[in-house]
């Protein structure tokens, strides 16, 4: 099927240099629906389409997309297959898998995450449902956003240049300007006692999947608290993810269910879709789940699971706030600081999208900012006595 060369939805200055981003998925219905959404935003230029991942690899070379949207399902080639060879062109290409929600499809993006992409995002069932187009629109303009300026970031950190389209012109380059000031360092809270912790919760979004399961695999053999996992993910997803882990970690992980009785070591992932608190009866501690309405946009969110913890534990609760956009998780740690917990956040060199840890870190929060390589060590040397 040929395909236009390029696609160039807005006339006058860019001096902003929009988000290049390529399209690629076989359906021309869907293609028509994104190009649609995304050329309506200023800040993001749809460069190139494809119907497929051979034509994609061909596109990509001429178009220097900075981000790619990558349907799964294709024909010729698909979406990952197509992967590995657009992260070999462009390394820092930030690449978002789209697919249906099927349990296949769900386990396929998540092997996509280990090979190079930055994201996901689930497709409306079907396109002629408002409400389900309208937070899939959102959510993708919202990733695209946000995994743009991770890499625009990096660029200008790099001095690397930005490709732009003119009208009427030839792609050029683009070269933005040098910071103009240093950034501060981030404010560490002091503790004047340590508390001992009783539990651990982890708050992620995008990225987070990649995060979780180094992290996993680094703690195996090593923990033996209870753990409580929220993680942006839309169903299907995270009962996938919770098997993941499951097979990284020495404990069972398992996808939260109302009513199930918390064990002194288990893993617990807040399913898609619905809000995960954690409950006291006796001297047993219980999931509950809710369909409330999302806070910070997110069902489930990272709050209330934060907000049930806090009242169960007190400051013997150790929160770590991975990768992600937003600032989901922010008020409850400002509760968690004030109690004396221990809080930990992900650097913004290995975080994808440095927005929830940045959130928490920039408050002053935050009793350590680190790599996520240096983040295990550093929960073990918590729950030793000591904060390193």
């Amino acid at each position: 099927m040929s395909q236009p060369q390029s696609i160039v939805g807005r006339t006058g200055s860019r001096a902003a240099a929009p988000y290049r981003v390529m399209i690629v998925d076989d359906s021309a219905v869907i293609r028509g629906f994104l190009i649609r959404w995304l050329e309506a935003e200023p800040d993001i230029e749809v460069v190139a389409i494809a119907s497929n991942g051979a034509h994609a690899l061909r596109e990509f070379d001429r178009a220097r997309p900075e981000l790619v949207v990558l349907d799964i399902e294709m024909p010729e080639m698909d979406g990952l297959t197509a992967l590995p060879a657009l992260v070999r062109r462009d390394p820092d290409v930030q690449v978002i898998m789209a697919s249906t929600l099927t349990r296949r499809n769900a386990d396929v993006s998540l092997k996509a995450l280990s090979m190079g992409a930055a994201d996901y995002i689930a497709k409306p069932e079907s396109t002629r449902v408002v409400n389900e187009k309208e937070m899939f629109q959102r959510g993708l303009v919202e990733k695209i956003r946000a995994l743009g300026a991770t890499r625009r970031g990096r660029d200008a950190a790099a001095g690397k240049a930005v490709a732009r389209s003119e009208p009427a012109q030839a792609i050029t380059a683009y070269k933005r300007p040098a910071a103009q000031s240093v950034k501060p360092p981030i404010a560490l809270r002091s503790l004047k006692t340590l508390p001992v912790p009783k539990a651990i919760a982890i708050g992620a979004s995008t990225g987070g999947p990649q995060a979780l399961f180094k992290l996993f695999e680094a703690l195996k053999g090593k923990i033996d608290l209870p753990i409580f996992v929220t993680q942006h993910m839309p169903e299907t997803f995270t009962a996938i993810m919770a098997e993941h882990l499951n097979r990284l970690y020495d404990k069972e992980c398992v996808e939260a269910k109302d009513g199930q009785k918390v064990s002194h070591n288990g893993v617990y992932i807040a399913p898609g879709n619905w809000h995960m608190t954690i409950v006291n009866k006796g001297v047993d501690m219980f999931i509950r789940l809710n369909q409330e309405p999302p806070e910070n946009y997110c069902r489930p969110s990272v709050e209330p699971m934060l907000r049930s913890l806090h009242t169960v534990f007190g400051a013997n609760l150790l929160t770590v706030i991975l990768t992600g956009m937003g600032h989901d998780g922010l008020d409850a740690c400002k509760k968690l600081a004030e109690s004396g917990a221990v809080v930990i956040g992900q650097d913004e060199e290995t975080s994808i999208v440095w927005g929830m840890p940045g959130a928490v870190a920039n408050a002053g929060l935050c009793n350590r900012v680190l790599p996520l390589q240096e983040i295990p060590q550093a929960i073990e040397s918590v729950i030793r006595g000591r904060l390193v």
